[in-house]
């Protein structure tokens, strides 16, 4: 199927169009706000402090500045909870900015901070406000939220001691917009309305979202969710067990399309590098602490949806509402979850074990709530600079496209065995190879994993892995053997050493 186009626990949810892969996108837009002027657009990235305890200086965060500036990234929203080690990784964070011409502001986490901390947070955000990585907007400092509806904005402000840019992720309904800058909205996926994925007769989309928050902002900037993918799947193994997806299939590429259209003053792409939700962008080998997500994140990398970021930035920044004349050079981005859903893993699914923490309402056992409106198929969007002929084969499957030059977007139903693609043009290759990682129908690590592996053509000259101290917990409620980074063992028989033989469902 093609199709040619040529955003947890926040209280309101608010999301993007369901993507199903046989249908094309068409968003309509009831542009409640001009579009911004493209002189002053900015491309945020949240990015987790919580997870990020182990770096021992600021160059340890090099890599993840000067990646992200080379996308066109302004900023990372540095998400911070009340750690011990906050203050000493914002200090080399922002040291690292400063080092590497780039810009970053705290985003203050309320599943952490309380409401009644206005005072405190505005002494945090005080704290940092004069370093030079500080982002301004309009002269003033930014400082944003995960949640937060209900804090005294005007106690902030003056703890701060200086003006603020607050763009927090209030909620249309339940947050004084009158009393901020702008929002961010948090809901970059389809979901049901209560944090869940869609049900019949409930879904929100995430152009929904849009449409609320604009109406709500009255006209002050908004920030724009933009995400690629969302699964999680912790068990009993730790206190915050949560176990359920969003519809993502093809939405990292048909959000960025809604957002040329929309042009909104600022985007936040949701994330650089959560990887417990699946959302992460940035490299498996940015140094950070394992809080559980390995077993589904080890030998998932997702550069690729780096890279096809990167045209679609240049366009949002230039105001143009096609990406077509930014993309410079042949490229192709695939992307798949490494099993059908039919496989049942529940006999060794670490869900299934022991008395799991459910007081947040987010954890279920087994199969992933929401897990049916994900297609079982093998996402591909290519990028060229001219017409070109796409094949996919996933193990037995094997469809043939014409793309046009420019992106478009293309899907094959998932076929277990290697997966190979190519491009050619005119009877010559152009782009070809094999994926790292084959599509299987056992259960590997013995889990669900709802994840997915994003490969490039051309395929990138090292594998991206996962470090000792991202992989610490990865044996913690496992039921088999589970070999760590065995991305190009080569072959099939490869992932049936370190899987559980399922049943079908």
């Amino acid at each position: 199927m093609k199709i040619h186009l040529g955003y947890s626990l926040a209280i309101i949810l608010q999301c993007l169009t369901a993507i199903v892969a046989a249908i094309p996108t068409r968003v309509a837009f009831n542009h409640l706000s001009p579009r911004a002027n493209t002189t002053d657009r900015l491309v945020f990235c949240h990015f987790m402090i919580g997870i990020v305890g182990n770096r021992q200086n600021a160059s340890d965060y090099d890599d993840d500045m000067k990646r992200a500036k080379s996308l066109g990234i302004d900023a990372f929203a540095l998400n911070i909870g009340t750690d011990s080690y906050t203050d000493t990784q914002l200090s080399y964070a922002y040291q690292s900015a400063a080092n590497n011409d780039m810009k970053v502001f705290i985003s203050f986490d309320f599943n952490w901070w309380s409401i009644g901390q206005a005072s405190d947070i505005g002494a945090k955000v005080k704290q940092y406000a004069g370093l030079p990585a500080q982002l301004k907007y309009d002269g003033k400092v930014v400082v944003s939220s995960f949640a937060g509806d209900g804090v005294d904005v005007g106690t902030l402000e003056s703890s701060a001691g200086t003006d603020i840019f607050f763009a927090p992720n209030f909620h249309p309904g339940q947050g004084n917009f009158s009393a901020i800058d702008g929002a961010l909205n948090w809901m970059a996926w389809d979901n049901n309305g209560n944090n869940k994925a869609p049900t019949p007769g409930h879904n929100v989309t995430v152009a929904d979202g849009d449409q609320s928050y604009i109406s709500a902002l009255s006209g002050k900037p908004y920030v724009a969710p933009a995400s690629a993918w969302f699964s999680t799947h912790y068990g009993a193994e730790v206190s915050y067990s949560k176990n359920w997806v969003f519809p993502s299939d093809l939405l990292w590429f048909n959000r960025w399309n809604e957002i040329l259209k929309l042009g909104p003053q600022f985007v936040e792409v949701i994330t650089w590098n959560d990887y417990g939700e699946s959302h992460y962008i940035g490299p498996l080998s940015s140094p950070h602490n394992d809080d559980g997500a390995s077993k589904w994140v080890m030998d998932m990398p997702h550069d690729g949806w780096l890279e096809m970021a990167k045209p679609f930035i240049s366009a949002y920044k230039a105001g143009n509402t096609s990406v077509n004349q930014y993309i410079t050079d042949d490229q192709l981005i695939y992307w798949y979850r490494p099993t059908p859903k039919s496989i049942n893993c529940s006999s060794t699914d670490n869900t299934e074990q022991g008395n799991p923490n459910n007081s947040s309402g987010n954890f279920f056992r087994g199969l992933p709530n929401g897990y049916e409106t994900l297609e079982d198929a093998v996402f591909v969007v290519s990028l060229l600079t001219e017409p070109a002929t796409i094949k996919v084969q996933s193990g037995n499957n094997t469809q043939t496209f014409s793309a046009e030059a420019g992106a478009s977007a293309f899907s094959v139903p998932m076929g277990v065995g290697k997966q190979v693609f190519s491009v050619t043009r005119n009877g010559q290759s152009v782009l070809s190879g094999t994926s790292l990682k084959d599509i299987v129908d056992t259960c590997i690590c013995g889990i669900y994993n709802f994840n997915a592996y994003v490969g490039t053509l051309p395929a990138p000259s090292t594998i991206d892995q996962l470090q000792p101290a991202g992989l610490s917990l990865l044996t913690q409620g496992l039921q088999v053997p589970c070999p760590t980074n065995t991305l190009g063992a080569s072959s099939t028989d490869a992932s049936r050493r370190y899987a559980a033989t399922p049943t079908r469902h």
